[in-house]
């Protein structure tokens, strides 16, 4: 997918209304109060050598860079939130709500910007050993804990 593309799916997911339970939504899911999708998957299980790997890894990080910029001129620079308190708080049997649960569980931090009514958020999920990455966004009317 382009940028461009990202850029579509985004402002789709603005303007959409949200289900009032939990279904699949194209590569991600909605739900009462969000939209989710996955923009770029790279999974470190994936067939080529470690090069081939490394690239898809890179081309991965090289989109979360460019939506970043394109989405900053935008909305202006995005509250950069670490999500390490709610991951202890979880670590702890908290229950963390939708639709947040998922990024608490996966990614250090995230990039927020507030347009009208929503949050968007920019996921990036990387493994701390290997090449995998996936990149996502999440479009909802939820508070980041």
């Amino acid at each position: 997918m382009t940028t461009a593309h990202h850029l579509r799916l985004i402002d789709g997911m603005r303007a959409k209304d949200f289900p009032p339970e939990r279904v699949p939504s194209g590569s991600g899911v909605s739900g009462p109060g969000y939209h989710t999708a996955l923009l770029h998957s790279e999974d470190g299980q994936q067939e080529g050598d470690e090069a081939d790997r490394a690239e898809r890894r890179a081309q991965c990080l090289a989109e979360h860079d460019a939506l970043l910029t394109l989405l900053t001129l935008r909305w202006g620079e995005p509250q950069v939130i670490s999500l390490w308190s709610a991951q202890e708080r979880l670590l702890a049997g908290e229950t963390i709500a939708e639709p947040w649960s998922e990024p608490v569980a996966g990614c250090e931090y995230v990039q927020l910007w507030r347009a009208e009514d929503r949050w968007i958020a920019v996921l990036l999920y990387t493994e701390d050993e290997g090449p995998g990455c996936e990149l996502g966004v999440l479009v909802t009317v939820v508070d980041p804990p």
